[in-house]
C-alpha cells in the first residue's frame, strides 16, 4: 500500500469533468498518474478520448468514459464500468460542473429575473453531478474501508459572490454542506470527505475580467490549475487521514481583502 504522501501507485481515482486539456479535472488526473494512480477520465463528449491518449498513450493505468453525469443512469453505468474494469474506486474528485462541451450554457441574470429552467440546470451542473457519483461510490468505499472524496467546489457561494451567479452560489455553498454531512456519516471508516474552493484559476473558460480579477489578487495573478491540482493530491494522498468535512481555499489570498482594486 502506498505510504509516502506523494504515492498513489496501487489506487484507482476517478475524475470527473477531465475533458478540457488545460483545465482543473485533467491538471488533477495527470498529478495523480504521475505518482502512480490508475486514474479514470469522464467528460461529456469524445475528447475524453483525446486527454487519456495525452496522459497514458499505451492504456495501461486509465480509462476514458463519455458520460453526462447530471443524468443518474449515466453515473451508475460509468460507476459499473470502473468497477467491473479495475474492481476498486480508492479516489473521486468531483470536478464535474460550471458548464459542458458541446451544450449552450444559459447566460447568467438576476435570481429575480431567472427563470425556473436556468436555476434547474445551474444545480443539476454544479451539484447533483456530485450527488449522483458520490452515492455509488460511497457504498464501494464503504464495502472496502478506505476512501478519498475531494469536492471540487468554489470561493463563489461558500465565501463571495456577484451578480449573476445565484444559481451557481447556491450549488458551491451546497456542496460544501454536503461534504461536511457526508464526511459525518462516514468517519471512523477510512473514508474522508472535503472540498477544494478555487478563487480566479486561469483555465480555457476564463473571461477576460475573470482574469483581470485575479490580477487584484495579493498574490497579484491568477492561479493555476495544476496549484489546485497540488492541493488534490495532498487530501487524496494516504496519510491524509484526520483532515475531513473541511474546504481548502486556493484563492491566492482574495477572500481576504476588503479592497479588490
Amino acid at each position: 500500500m502506498p505510504q509516502d504522501m506523494t504515492d498513489l501507485r496501487g489506487r484507482v481515482a476517478l475524475v470527473t469533468g477531465a475533458g478540457s486539456a488545460d483545465g482543473i479535472g485533467f491538471a488533477i488526473a495527470k498529478m495523480f498518474h504521475v505518482v502512480g494512480a490508475t486514474v479514470v477520465l469522464t467528460s461529456t463528449t469524445n475528447r475524453i478520448f483525446q486527454r487519456q491518449n495525452e496522459l497514458d498513450p499505451e492504456r495501461l493505468r486509465s480509462l476514458a468514459v463519455v458520460a453526462d453525469l447530471t443524468h443518474p443512469e449515466q453515473a451508475a453505468q460509468l460507476i459499473d464500468q470502473v468497477m467491473a474494469q479495475f474492481g476498486r474506486i480508492d479516489i473521486l474528485v468531483n470536478n464535474a460542473g460550471m458548464s459542458q462541451s458541446g451544450i449552450e450554457e444559459p447566460i447568467g441574470d438576476l435570481f429575480h429575473r431567472m427563470a425556473f429552467e436556468h436555476w434547474q440546470r445551474e444545480i443539476d451542473l454544479n451539484l447533483n453531478t456530485c450527488v449522483h457519483v458520490s452515492q455509488p461510490v460511497l457504498q464501494h468505499m464503504l464495502a472496502a474501508g478506505f476512501g478519498r472524496v475531494i469536492n471540487i467546489a468554489s470561493v463563489t457561494g461558500p465565501l463571495v459572490t456577484f451578480p449573476g451567479t445565484a444559481g451557481y452560489s447556491a450549488a458551491k455553498s451546497a456542496m460544501v454542506g454536503l461534504t461536511r454531512s457526508i464526511a459525518h456519516e462516514v468517519a471512523g471508516q477510512g473514508i474522508t470527505v472535503n472540498a477544494i474552493a478555487p478563487g480566479w484559476i486561469h483555465t480555457p473558460s476564463s473571461l477576460p475580467a475573470e482574469l483581470e480579477a485575479g490580477r487584484h489578487t495579493p498574490v497579484g495573478r491568477p492561479g493555476r490549475p495544476d496549484e489546485v491540482a497540488r492541493v488534490a493530491l495532498f487530501l487524496a494522498s494516504e496519510g491524509c487521514s484526520y483532515m475531513t468535512g473541511q474546504m481548502l481555499v486556493v484563492d491566492g489570498g482574495n477572500s481576504l481583502q476588503e479592497i479588490k482594486g
